[in-house]
């Protein structure tokens, strides 16, 4: 007997489930930043090099539209409970690769699975959290933040314990997870929703074309602030292990604690936005992200961690509120218009790790976070532009 949604009642339970199957899928995920130093030094790669391993594992966000419009006609939530078994092998094998090619393979595999993950999950949480939709979509990304968090620990671990060709143990974890999404997710559906409601205006098309201001106005925003967050995840371990010579311990515990930071960050901004306004919450998150980001790299010692985490917080609290608006603005086609959003989100993010690295060779990773710091002030007009309904 499959679950239909409550209208108006925020169902924690299956909310708690969805969140917790982001987490599961984005451990593995967060693989690849926690070990790009070890990769660097083991095939003898330049930042730049390592920077195209993040623009290779997001070109199958470019199919976003096509499996948005997939998942409105499927049983979607079966993505949702088999692509964390793909991720899990993908990742756990980045360790025993023997080539820079074949971790481009695996990560390009990865890519397709999380795609196909995030496309219909937040709309399954929409309609899961009623009337409290910055809620739902706090908790969702507060699992991805706290995967993000653990997962780098757990690698570490994993490569001090079995050595970086023994990643490929931790893949039974990833199989066992998918077993228990299938019996706790089955019963919820969404598709069947989505089928109900066709808009009268069509194909997806028209569906662009109505919304291609608001679309305009997420690449804007999203764009001045990726080069300072997509820098920050994928080579804060670098930055800490190479420039100011820490142990990888130390440098993927710094992660580990920007991350955590970050879930507390997503966690309160959406039901913050629900009270507060999200237009309000996301200036002053525009604000406040690169002050912080300019205090952590002129301090050290104490006073960096206490800038690291403040900037965490800021940094990743956008996330929840951007996706509330893309399912509130886009009732019609609300699977396809997030299959949009996630594309602007992991395009810019592959495109700005590129950029960093390339930056982060020629400058330095310290000068590189600090220009992306005034880059990411070019946010700000765009959040004027934003319309709530």
């Amino acid at each position: 007997m499959e679950e239909k949604r409550d209208s108006g009642k925020f169902q924690t339970g299956n909310v708690l489930l969805v969140s917790g199957s982001h987490m599961l899928h984005d451990i593995y995920s967060s693989f690849l930043a926690a070990i790009r130093p070890l990769l660097i030094e083991k095939f003898g790669i330049t930042l730049a090099m390592a920077s195209l391993w993040d623009l290779i594992m997001r070109i199958p966000w470019f199919l976003n539209p096509f499996i948005g419009i997939i998942a409105e006609k499927t049983a979607a939530r079966y993505f949702i409970i088999v692509t964390p078994a793909i991720t899990a092998i993908s990742m756990s094998l980045l360790g025993l690769a023997p080539s820079f090619i074949i971790v481009c393979i695996l990560l390009f595999t990865m890519g397709i699975s999380s795609a196909f993950f995030h496309v219909p999950s937040p709309t399954m949480v929409k309609r899961l959290s009623g009337d409290r939709i910055g809620r739902g979509m706090s908790f969702y990304m507060f699992g991805g933040e706290l995967a993000r968090t653990t997962g780098p620990l757990i690698i570490t671990a994993a490569v001090s314990y079995w050595g970086l060709e023994g990643t490929w143990k931790l893949i039974p974890f990833g199989l066992l997870a998918s077993i228990i999404l299938f019996y706790k997710l089955k019963n919820i559906r969404i598709s069947e929703e989505i089928n109900s409601k066709k808009s009268a205006e069509g194909n997806a098309l028209k569906t662009l074309k109505k919304y291609l201001p608001f679309i305009l106005v997420l690449v804007g925003f999203m764009f001045f602030r990726a080069i300072m967050k997509s820098g920050l995840t994928a080579f804060l371990p670098t930055f800490y292990y190479t420039e100011r010579g820490e142990t990888l311990w130390f440098a993927n515990s710094a992660l580990a604690v920007f991350q955590l930071a970050g879930a507390a960050g997503t966690l309160l901004a959406g039901s913050i936005s629900d009270k507060l306004g999200r237009k309000r919450t996301l200036l002053i998150i525009s604000i406040i992200s690169p002050i912080m980001m300019f205090f952590f790299i002129n301090s050290v010692g104490w006073a960096s961690l206490v800038f690291l985490v403040l900037m965490g917080f800021f940094v990743f609290a956008p996330g929840p509120i951007l996706i509330a608006l893309v399912q509130v603005r886009s009732k019609e086609r609300p699977v396809f218009m997030n299959s949009i959003y996630m594309t602007i989100s992991f395009v810019t993010a592959a495109l700005s790790v590129f950029f960093s690295g390339l930056m982060g060779d020629w400058l330095g990773l310290e000068r590189t976070y600090l220009i992306s710091s005034l880059i990411a002030l070019g946010a700000i007009p765009f959040v004027f532009f934003v319309r709530e309904q």
